[in-house]
């Protein structure tokens, strides 16, 4: 399942522009705290060494992230080169045969005029088809990843201290996450399969275009009706700190949205804060750590930070962006695909890529080619993360607060201050804490009378 879901999750993940994240302070953190806390305003914010513990981590994250790369590689090659995806396709046939009949039985009803079935024959036996096989392939996936995301979510969250999630707790999450993407591959998967039918040379085009109005859909839905399915949202209890936001926010130009406070606490340690949606869907976001954890002024910039990504644009730029890129991947499989088809359709079980059966080909190639456009993704990704932080700082003008809550973060949070370069291209979508301290520390230039490159966008 992990492999499936990658293009849909990886762009979600960034055109929710989420701050990063912080789980409950130690007793070293607070130390930094109150140190940072005594010091001269003005005083430049150390970058604090990482911990024995967070080394650990941090090596043990990228042997997972290799293993998830090789994970995603290998399981839809064994469900193409055994000849399992084409027995799934006959089984969603069959399914499929089935509803046509009963459509047809229906439409029997009406006799002469046969009102439905036309639209079966040409929609919904494709829609069924591609459904069912959608569902039956990731359940199994969903099996089969289950060891690897029950030790990644669960085991090695909670060996780190970075989660308090009851396992029942944890289960129902992963349960309601892959009914949700039944649900949404039964709605759209057919969609594809429909433009290779009918467009074998231009489907990569009209599938990357339809990429769009399906980012701006999520966005506009997640908020309303997945995010509460796995924590309760409501109103702010402290009242005095939301006005401050609310006053913060129409200062940043984010007029008419509302508050939540999310009841995050019964799954994590860590914390995060955001501003998501637009028009009647738009609120700003905080996790119940968030408050507990963050000063007043380290929190009035990490939403300074959100609300820049709002601001500023960022979750269309990164829509276009990200279409451009799947775009540019989809052509690549296109490209591909038929070689490889050519080649082995008499293990694949299929002879076109219009067949559903060649949905693991295509996540096998997209997994491939996305270890090249990953990192372009992912730069474009840490650019607009600067540029709030940038936001942050001139909305704010508190840049001792920034740098502290950077320091928080990075303890809290068992990160690495200064990645390896091939970590920090392969797989940070944030730049590092060292730079954001540093960038925290430097940037001050309503201090010299210079023009703040957001200014005009205050009111």
């Amino acid at each position: 399942m992990r492999a499936l879901l990658l293009i849909v999750t990886f762009c979600l993940s960034l055109t929710s522009a989420a701050s990063a994240q912080q789980p409950i302070a130690t007793p070293d953190s607070q130390h930094a705290s109150a140190q940072s806390s005594n010091a001269p305003a003005n005083a430049p914010v150390p970058v604090p060494e990482p911990s024995e513990k967070a080394l650990s981590y941090y090596r043990s994250g990228i042997v997972l992230w290799i293993v998830n790369i090789l994970w995603g590689l290998l399981i839809p090659a064994l469900f193409l080169f055994t000849g399992f995806s084409a027995r799934i396709r006959d089984w969603a046939r069959q399914v499929g045969q089935k509803w046509f009949s009963i459509i047809s039985r229906i439409d029997d009803l009406f006799y002469p005029r046969k009102i439905f079935t036309p639209f079966a024959r040409i929609g919904n036996t494709l829609f069924i088809i591609a459904g069912v096989y959608f569902a039956i392939f990731l359940i199994i996936n969903f099996a089969i990843d289950f060891p690897l995301s029950y030790y990644q979510g669960y085991v090695r969250e909670h060996a780190y201290g970075l989660s308090n999630q009851t396992l029942g707790k944890w289960f129902g999450d992963e349960l309601t996450g892959l009914l949700i993407a039944v649900v949404v591959g039964f709605l759209f998967l057919w969609v594809l399969y429909l433009l290779l039918k009918k467009s074998p040379r231009r489907w990569w085009l009209y599938t990357g275009l339809l990429a769009i109005p399906f980012l701006i859909l999520s966005i506009l839905v997640a908020p309303i009706w997945i995010d509460p399915l796995f924590n309760k949202f409501g109103p702010m209890k402290n009242k005095e700190l939301e006005s401050k936001i609310l006053q913060l926010a129409k200062r940043a130009g984010i007029e008419g949205g509302r508050v939540y406070e999310v009841a995050k606490s019964e799954d994590t340690k860590t914390l995060n804060a955001y501003v998501t949606g637009f028009g009647a869907t738009k609120r700003i976001v905080l996790w119940d750590t968030t408050i507990a954890k963050l000063d007043e002024d380290e929190l009035l910039f990490v939403m300074g930070h959100e609300m820049g990504h709002y601001a500023l644009g960022h979750v269309w730029k990164t829509i276009l962006f990200l279409s451009l890129l799947i775009i540019a991947t989809l052509y690549a499989i296109h490209r591909t695909a038929g070689w490889l088809i050519n080649k082995f359709h008499r293990r694949f079980g299929f002879t076109e890529l219009s067949d559903v059966a060649s949905l693991p080909l295509i996540i096998l190639l997209f997994s491939a080619y996305f270890l090249i456009v990953g990192p372009i993704a992912l730069a474009f990704s840490r650019h607009t993360e600067h540029e709030a932080d940038r936001f942050g700082l001139e909305i704010t003008r508190n840049n001792r607060a920034a740098a502290t809550a950077f320091v928080k973060l990075q303890q809290e949070n068992l990160a690495v201050p200064r990645s390896n370069i091939l970590v920090k291209l392969w797989q940070s979508s944030h730049p590092t804490f060292g730079e954001r301290i540093d960038f925290a520390n430097e940037y001050r230039p309503w201090e010299k009378g210079e023009a703040l490159r957001y200014g005009d966008l205050f009111k």
